[in-house]
């Protein structure tokens, strides 16, 4: 009797187990899927000035990013913050809206600006992005960026064209690469290594701007 007890407490720990791991499992690829579907449908919507973001709440701590988790996912989802412009790299199939500041929100709907006043093809543009588990979903497909592949940035009125020179995995303390370079016009995109809670490594995307267009003369954005 006592043998068929213990055996009976294994096999509901056993299956206990495997329920957790499917549910673990499931709430990944569902959470991936909202997120996918918001950065989709924002993408569709019309942008806002900078000037009109600035009024909203933001933050530009990078420190204080919190992972991808459901209930982070579950809050970006309630918030219809607008989005100040987009983000494409076509050899990645990567394209994002840019969101002012680095709200958890965002983040989990787009890309968000890491200083406050700075402006497309101005000084260094820099922006930061989740890296996730998916990789094609948020910032993960900077992992497979190239030196000499295009970004495209727009502010709904123009297309600011750059070319990608560098990409580099550095620690988190080197925050001199979002800083400004006198006399470079530059965009500089930054993601985790990985999707690993407490990632201290960061994928550095740097390019220089070789010109601005307006937005009809492309079909980057279309």
């Amino acid at each position: 009797m006592k043998k068929r007890v213990i055996t009976s407490i294994k096999l509901f720990s056993l299956v206990l187990l495997l329920a957790i791991g499917l549910i673990l499992v499931f709430n990944e690829q569902i959470k991936d899927k909202v997120i996918d579907n918001m950065t989709q449908t924002v993408l569709r919507r019309k942008t806002q000035s900078v000037a009109k973001a600035k009024k909203e709440k933001s933050s530009f701590e990078f420190k204080k990013v919190k992972p991808a988790s459901i209930s982070a996912v579950k809050d970006a989802w309630k918030d219809d913050g607008q989005a100040i412009g987009k983000l494409a790299i076509p050899a990645v199939n990567l394209k994002l809206s840019i969101f002012y500041g680095l709200r958890n929100e965002n983040l989990l709907r787009g890309t968000g600006t890491m200083k406050k006043d700075e402006k497309m093809g101005q000084g260094n543009y820099a922006l930061a992005g989740h890296h996730m588990n998916d990789p094609q979903i948020l910032f993960s497909p900077l992992a497979k960026v190239k030196k000499g592949d295009m970004v495209y940035l727009t502010d709904g009125k123009r297309v600011y064209e750059y070319r990608v020179t560098d990409r580099k995995v550095v620690n988190e303390y080197q925050v001199q690469w979002i800083q400004d370079v006198p006399g470079e016009k530059l965009v500089t995109l930054v993601t985790c290594l990985t999707a690993k809670t407490g990632e201290n490594n960061r994928i550095i995307v740097r390019g220089k701007l070789l010109k601005n267009i307006p937005l009809k003369e492309t079909k980057v954005f279309r």
